[in-house]
C-alpha cells in the first residue's frame, strides 16, 4: 500500500472530522477500481464490522463492499455474512449506508452477484416488519438498478420489477418504479 492510501486510513482516526471525511471519500474513490492493497486492510476492516463506534462499522462495510472487486482469493464469499449484518445495524444510518453499498459486492464475480441478489430479494420481502422498511426497500431497488447499470444483466432488471410489483402500496410502488425509468 502506498503512503498516500496509508495516510488516508490513518486520517479516519483523526479528531478533525473534515480530515476523516476527506479520507473516507479518497478511499471510496480509490476503491472504485481494482487495487493491489485490499488484503493489507481486509482483516482490520472485517474486525471493524463489529466495532463499538457506528462510524467505524459503516466505513468498514462500505470499504469491504468496494474492495470485493479486488479480492482474487474470493474472501468475500466467506466474509459476506458479517457485512450483511451491518445492513441491519441498530443505528439506522449505519445500516442504510451499508445497504446502499452492498450491490458492489455483486461486481466481484458470478457467485458474489448471485449471493447479493438472493439476499436483496429476501430482504425486500421480509423487511416489512422493520422500522423504515420503505426506505430499505427503496435502497434495495436502487442497489439493483446500480448493479444492472454496471452489468446490463436483464435478470436483475426483471427481479427488481417483480419486487416492485410485490409492493402493495401504490404510492411506494410508483416511487420504486421511478428508479427504473429509462432502463
Amino acid at each position: 500500500m502506498n503512503s498516500t492510501i496509508q495516510a488516508y486510513f490513518e486520517n479516519l482516526q483523526s479528531p478533525d472530522k473534515n480530515a476523516q471525511y476527506d479520507a473516507f471519500n479518497q478511499i471510496i474513490a480509490a476503491t472504485t477500481q481494482k487495487v493491489d492493497w485490499a488484503y493489507d486492510v481486509w482483516n482490520q476492516l472485517k474486525k471493524d464490522l463489529i466495532h463499538p463506534d457506528n462510524h467505524q462499522r459503516s466505513r468498514a462495510a462500505q470499504f469491504l463492499c468496494n474492495l470485493a472487486i479486488s479480492d482474487p482469493e474470493e474472501r468475500m464469499l466467506e466474509d459476506f455474512p458479517a457485512i450483511w449484518e451491518v445492513t441491519k445495524d441498530k443505528k439506522f444510518v449505519t445500516a442504510r449506508h451499508s445497504l446502499q453499498s452492498i450491490w458492489k459486492v455483486g461486481l466481484a464475480g458470478p457467485e458474489q452477484k448471485e449471493m447479493v441478489l438472493t439476499k436483496l430479494m429476501d430482504r425486500f420481502v421480509s423487511c416489512v416488519d422493520e422500522k423504515n422498511y420503505t426506505l430499505i426497500r427503496f435502497d434495495i431497488i436502487q442497489g439493483l438498478r446500480n448493479l444492472f447499470n454496471e452489468t446490463r444483466d436483464e435478470k436483475i432488471k426483471q427481479m427488481a420489477l417483480d419486487l416492485i410489483d410485490k409492493e402493495e402500496d401504490s404510492k411506494y410502488q410508483k416511487k420504486y418504479a421511478t428508479v427504473w425509468k429509462k432502463a
